[in-house]
This record gives C-alpha cells, structure tokens and sequence, in this order.
C-alpha cells in the first residue's frame, strides 16, 4: 500500500498485502466496523494498515487503542515492521509513541488502562480511531472515544474501527452491539435524531461486523501450521472462542453452565430457560433488589416450588437500553413502578412478597436511607438486608445452575427475563480476585439474584450412581426431593 491507500504500482516492492478477508474488512463504508472473532485471522495487521490510508494528508491524526501500555508494546514493534519500510521518511517517536509521515499526518498509540484515563483524550481529534481487543473496553471508554473522532481538516474521512476476540469485560457490550443484532457481514442500521439550530436532522451511522478465523490467515498457516493445533488443544470454552469464533462461551466466562436452549424448553432438561407458567398459589415469592442510579438497578421477582427450586419469573431493569447506563430513577419512582408491577401481574398480585436488598441501601450514615424512603407511603415497599457474601453467594448460583443426572436445574428463567439472559452469561472474572466477578461489568442482575440464593442456599447435589427414572419434569418440580 502507497502513502495514498492505494495499491504499490507494478514492480514496485510490496511490504504488506491484505488478505482476502482483511481487503474484505478494509474496504467496508460503515462508520463502525468490528473484525475478527477468533484468533489468527490477521486482526491488528488490519487495523494498522487502514491507519495508513489518510497519511498522505497533513493534519490528518489516527489514534490506535489497546487497553494498557504494555499491551502496546507487540503493536508498536509491529508498525515498525510495516510503517519503517513502506515510509522511509516516516519518523517513529517513542516518547509520544507516535509515528508522523512526510506530510506531517501522525498516527498516535494510546491505551486506557482505567475508565478515568479517557479524559487524556479530552479536547483533542482524530480522524480514524482504531481498538484492538475491543472486548478488553467498556462501552463507557468505547462510546467516549465517539467524541473525539471528528476531522482534524478538510478532506478526511472519519471514522471508527475494531478488531477482538470473544472475552474480557466488554464481551457483553460488544456482542449485543455487533453480533446480536445481525448476521455477519449485514450492515446495522440506525437513525439517530439530532437537535441542531435550524431543527431536528436525521444523522444515520452504520456498523457491521466481519468475522475472521486463523483459517483466513493463510500466510499464518503456511508459516506456522502447528499454531491449529495449539488452538485446537485448548479446553473447550476457550477452542470454541478462539478457533471457531463462537460468542456463546470464552476464556474468563464465570458461568457456563448456564443454557437458553429454545428447543427443549418444552421438556425443561438440560436448558435454564423455559416459558413462563401460572405460578402455583402455593408457591413463596422473593423479590430481590439491587439500587443503581447512574448505573442500572435491578428487580427480579423468584417463585420456589415445594422442592426448593427457584424460577425467576419477572424482571425490571433500571437500564437506558446503553450498556451499564442507569435510569437515574430515585428510589420513591423505582418502588412506584414496582408497586404497579406487583399489583398487576397475575404471579405476583394479591400474594405476600418477601423482599431481599442489597444491604447499602440501609446505609442512614448521609440521611435516610434508601430502604426507608421505599417503605415510606404510599408505596411500604419492605426488604429485608441481603447476604452480601460474595464467594458464597456465586457458589450458589454454580449450585443451582448445576444440572441433576437427568437434567433438572435447581433454578429456571422465564424466556421473558431478557436482561437476566444476556448480562449473565456475559460475566466474567476479575483480573485482581480470579474467585469473584469483575464488578466492572454489567453485574446488577447478579447481584440482585445472589442476594435471593442466599435467602435458600442449597448444598452441591451429589449424584447417584443409577439415576431413578423420573416423570414429567413439572411434576418433579412440584414434590419434595
């Protein structure tokens, strides 16, 4: 590739040639473009020769983000081996880890090792912003860097670029905003609506997602053939991610027992997931609460069988719809909703409802408390202070999620608790505590639903050596075991 973006003219020396599904990538027009999915498929490569596309104009800026600074260190050496030779008149700037062109354009390194270090990009522009492993961000660090991505001067074109594999904290985040809304290699459209002086103006901003796999890195596999079956030696979570680009399970997940199987929720085995049911008069409700403001609250109503098994039968999450985003909802607007929900829905109206916080909202130390102003009237909204023991109460959640010989989980989800069946999949472990969840991560449902379990702890089930042949599962579920 020349100083202009375009092909090396016949003759001339080719430092670095594109691959199919990198040119594929590379040549794509959305404002948001996210590649890869599973290792080796030539991802940060990607990312630094689209940097180069724009270098032949002088004010353009590039900035190119890993998470921390060591991170950096691969991708610098990398740029040397292709920026040094393609550009020789190209300087390398180690103190400001930035390489600035003949033309003056300049393409910066950065990182963002904690959400407060975005504010180093505050008042500053770039035309082309790059994330490699954009799982390792969260959407809060990603959505900042929209800010600053605006055209240094006339003539550039601005836009924003990403390459991952499944994992990390932002797993999530990026999953819902590139994979789940459509297949691979389909455009995602969305209108937003703007305020401007002369009236509101529709600005539509694209995104796709290109997937990638070390089986479209042939240079890799002619050079290197046993890097497949490094990969295929991995334990399976970690295959499935890195080999295979699945999303549904990665290195660092906490919970991945947990199954949505849409085909068995007939039969109720072997998935957590089923549809929802008329919850039995006899059966005890739980509510569990987690406050939030600026970030999501969360509600979730439990139901338990006469055999202990719990179902969550109905959420309210006190999120935007933008990942980890609060409501910012104060506690008399949160127990109205709630006293409406309850009073309305046919599992929940007319019974008596035990309620189970997370127990800072009984914290008087700066005036009355959280839980107070919920049990104020109209609303007498009551809880009680939940088990806040972390380790223990994730041990439950491990307890119940485990499936008894003929596939019976100790806790059910109703299919509607959408929000239960997207953030707790997606959690994964602290880099600082390799026994707990990372608290940076969209945890709200967890926290609320851990405080439930611990209501009703249970013991790790043992299991028989001959299974005894059981009925219809409902009909286990409604006698003692």
């Amino acid at each position: 590739m020349n100083e202009r973006g375009r092909t090396a003219p016949s003759g001339a020396k080719i430092i670095w040639k594109p691959q199919k599904k990198q040119l594929l990538f590379m040549q794509r027009p959305e404002y948001e473009a996210l590649y890869g999915g599973a290792a080796g498929g030539g991802k940060s490569d990607a990312l630094l020769a689209e940097a180069l596309r724009q270098v032949h104009i002088p004010h353009y800026r590039a900035l190119i983000l890993r998470k921390t600074v060591p991170q950096l260190s691969e991708l610098i050496d990398r740029s040397k081996a292709i920026y040094g030779p393609a550009f020789p008149a190209a300087v390398y700037r180690a103190g400001e880890r930035c390489w600035i062109f003949e033309s003056g354009a300049r393409i910066f390194f950065g990182s963002m090792q904690y959400s407060k270090d975005r504010l180093a990009y505050q008042g500053k522009r770039f035309d082309y912003i790059a994330f490699d492993e954009l799982t390792h961000f969260t959407f809060e660090e990603y959505s900042y860097l929209f800010s600053r991505n605006r055209p240094s001067g006339a003539g550039t074109r601005v836009y924003i670029r990403a390459a991952t594999n499944p994992g990390g904290i932002g797993h999530g985040w990026v999953k819902d905003r590139f994979i789940t809304p459509a297949p691979p290699m389909t455009p995602i459209r969305e209108t937003l609506k703007v305020k401007t002086p002369s009236g509101e103006k529709a600005i539509r901003r694209d995104r796709i997602f290109v997937p990638s796999t070390v089986f479209d890195n042939r240079k890799l596999l002619t050079a290197a053939p046993e890097y497949l079956a490094n990969l295929a030696l991995l334990p399976e979570a970690e295959r499935k991610a890195l080999l295979e680009g699945s999303w549904e399970s990665f290195s660092g997940q906490v919970f991945r027992e947990f199954v949505n199987d849409p085909a068995k929720y007939a039969d109720r085995r072997f998935t957590h997931v089923i549809e929802p049911f008329k919850i039995p008069r006899d059966w005890r409700i739980w509510r569990g609460f987690d406050f939030g403001y600026t970030r999501p609250f969360a509600v979730g109503w439990f139901a338990a069988d006469p055999a202990g098994r719990l179902y969550h039968i109905r959420e309210f999450y006190g999120s935007t719809g933008s990942p980890n985003e609060g409501l910012k909802w104060t506690p008399s607007e949160i127990a109205a909703e709630i006293k409406r929900i309850e009073s309305e829905d046919e599992n929940l109206k007319g019974r008596q409802i035990i309620g189970i916080a997370d127990p800072s909202i009984f914290d008087e130390s700066r005036g009355e408390s959280i839980a107070k102003m919920m049990a104020r009237s109209p609303y007498f909204l009551s809880f009680s202070p939940g088990d806040n023991t972390r380790i223990p109460g994730k041990m439950q959640f491990h307890y119940r999620l485990a499936f008894d010989p003929e596939g019976i989980p100790m806790l059910y989800v109703f299919s509607t608790c959408r929000n239960f069946i997207r953030t707790i999949p997606a959690l994964c472990y602290s880099s600082s505590n390799v026994e707990d969840i990372d608290t940076a991560a969209e945890d709200h449902i967890y926290d609320m639903t851990r405080y439930v379990l611990m209501e009703r702890p249970i013991s790790p089930q043992p299991k028989p050596q001959k299974p005894t042949p059981r009925d219809d599962p409902l009909d286990l579920m409604r006698k003692p075991v």
